[in-house]
């Protein structure tokens, strides 16, 4: 596809967006940009938060996750996981959230515990939250450099400004009332994508004739979703399954950036509602896309195009070929940017409202005070972002969906077993401990992993510290249990 018209299309759409913040960001008052004034249609923030949910490493990563044989379809066990931890979001910690009011959802460890808990849960937010974006941030940035900036001399480090510029443009006002509607465009526009992608290439391939795409996915070598042989691999169903259900807890439950728009709803039932119904449209969602990526490896087989290349970049290898044809590299296209900057402009103002409140006492002070401050984070945030996305860059070559894992496994974890020990407990907890015990979990559950088998610390083909077992998306389980256990461990009779 030419250049030119790569760049139009990137323009045209953060025109829109950018429309979409002056209608939305007019009042320019902290309510709007943390709360969206408590306005928000449940069924508005529920379609948006899917396209944050799914983001650029779904769209790019996932299709990319089908073509290991170790692999395939088992995605599909983590998003069963997942729906069960959104019944969990929905129903225990969502009733805490409204009932306390809260901005910030930290704010409640600082009731239940005290000071050293609040900033300790914040702090492991804002640690993962950054990681988190400026995997996704990569992730896009790798692409559009590949497919565009690269033709034309550009750098990365100024593909990565760019990016996250023209994300401060449109958030900088709105906030969270900007987001709920641009989040809102931004996955119609993904799904339609997705959905049209995979209909033009299964008649690309002429499967209709085979007897449709969906009865070809399943004969092929790509599609088993279950994995019940062996427990020492990391692909085993216990593994995804529960490691699903404990990440959604984490990544949704008690991340800020989902939180936020869920408090935007005008009640609780609205934001049950919202849960519940994300909760099932992921699952169909995520069925498709490693459909997609299936048909995406089949015709990579029948044509020879982006054969031997990296998985996370097979999509945007065939959908940009010549041979493809200019409608599906549109499509791609339209669907990545949207899939990307979905997730992350929701990142930049959650991280935003975070470190204000929770760090700067953002309501304490004056109303004058607080938008200078509250855009001065903005600002600062943003530049944190781009300095973490070129560090990652030129240090890790994992692909971005088991990177994020891991990130969330370690960051996430301790924080599920802060919260849920003061759900499930009546103790207290010695507060000036919780951040030191938090710290030690992580780190020891990661020497564990460091040297178990396929990890780092171990030689290719030696088995680690424990045999031929491999970590998967249940490290999250081990920091959480080990985490709760430890604050047992520092806690006594309220």
């Amino acid at each position: 596809m030419a250049a030119w018209l790569i760049a139009s299309f990137i323009i045209g759409y953060f025109v829109v967006l950018i429309g979409i913040s002056y209608f939305t960001g007019k009042s320019d008052d902290n309510e709007a940009f943390f709360k969206g004034n408590n306005s928000s249609p449940w069924y508005i923030v529920a379609f948006g938060m899917i396209g944050a949910s799914l983001s650029g490493v779904t769209f790019i990563s996932v299709p990319g996750w089908v073509g290991n044989e170790a692999n395939q379809f088992s995605y599909m066990q983590a998003v069963l996981g997942y729906f069960v931890g959104y019944l969990i979001v929905a129903y225990v910690l969502l009733p805490i959230y409204y009932k306390l009011n809260l901005t910030s959802i930290y704010e409640y460890l600082k009731q239940r515990f005290g000071f050293w808990s609040y900033k300790t849960g914040s702090g492991f937010f804002f640690l993962s939250r950054v990681l988190g974006a400026s995997v996704r941030l990569l992730l896009v940035s790798n692409v559009l450099q590949k497919i565009l900036f690269n033709d034309w001399g550009i750098p990365f480090e100024a593909t990565v400004v760019i990016s996250i510029l023209l994300i401060w443009i449109y958030t900088n006002k709105g906030g969270i009332k900007t987001i709920i509607w641009t989040d809102t465009l931004q996955t119609a526009f993904m799904l339609t994508s997705v959905i049209v992608t995979v209909w033009l290439i299964s008649d690309v391939l002429n499967l209709s004739e085979q007897g449709g795409a969906i009865k070809a996915i399943s004969s092929s070598s790509y599609s088993q979703i279950f994995f019940f042989d062996d427990i020492m691999g990391s692909n085993h169903f216990l593994k995804h399954f529960l490691g699903g259900m404990f990440i959604t807890i984490g990544m949704t439950g008690l991340d800020q950036d989902m939180m936020q728009k869920n408090l935007t709803c005008k009640n609780i039932k609205e934001a049950q509602k919202n849960m519940l119904s994300l909760a099932a449209v992921l699952v169909v969602v995520n069925l498709v896309f490693l459909g997609l990526g299936a048909l995406l490896f089949m015709y990579a087989e029948s044509t020879g195009i982006g054969e031997g290349i990296a998985s996370d970049l097979l999509f945007a290898e065939i959908a940009m070929h010549e041979n493809t044809g200019t409608f599906i590299g549109i499509l791609f296209l339209l669907g990545l940017i949207a899939a990307a900057y979905s997730s992350a402009d929701s990142a930049l103002t959650s991280l935003t409202t975070s470190f204000s409140v929770d760090f700067l006492n953002l309501e304490s002070r004056s109303d004058v005070e607080q938008n200078k401050l509250r855009k001065a984070v903005h600002i600062a945030i943003s530049v944190v972002l781009v300095l973490v996305v070129i560090l990652l860059k030129y240090t890790t070559s994992q692909s971005a969906i088991g990177l994020l894992m891991k990130f969330a496994g370690f960051t996430y974890g301790p924080l599920i077993g802060l919260f849920f020990f003061g759900i499930i407990t009546k103790r207290t907890i010695r507060d000036n401990l919780v951040l030191p015990v938090s710290l030690l979990v992580p780190a020891i559950i990661g020497i564990f992993w460091f040297y178990s088998t396929g990890a780092p610390g171990i030689e290719k083909g030696e088995l680690g510290i424990f045999g031929s077992y491999r970590f998967g998306f249940e490290i999250i389980i081990y920091n959480a249990v080990l985490a709760f256990f430890a604050f047992l461990c520092i806690s006594r009779r309220a």
